[in-house]
């Protein structure tokens, strides 16, 4: 999750960080605790970590996308059976 670098090679930014209010029944919370120490960090931690991931999936389904649109350019001239795949 966050590595250990000494101080001479690690390297400091600033962002402007929010805060929010969330709302868990305390058995979910404690089991996300536990988790989190399991994983020696914080589960204020984790929850960045999934609100980042979570931002960046349209951005990755976009790349997918327009790579899927890219490779339609190569008709491989199918669909081939099995025998002629191990032909090929």
């Amino acid at each position: 999750m966050t590595s250990h670098l000494d101080h001479e090679s690690s390297a400091h930014y600033f962002c402007a960080m929010k805060n929010i209010t969330l709302s868990a029944d305390e058995r979910t919370i404690e089991l996300a605790r536990q988790e989190a120490r399991s994983r020696n960090t914080t589960l204020n931690a984790l929850f960045r970590e999934w609100l980042h991931d979570l931002a960046a999936r349209d951005e990755r389904r976009q790349r997918i996308s327009k790579l899927m649109e890219d490779m339609k350019q190569y008709d491989l001239g199918g669909p081939y059976t099995r025998d002629e795949m191990n032909e090929r």
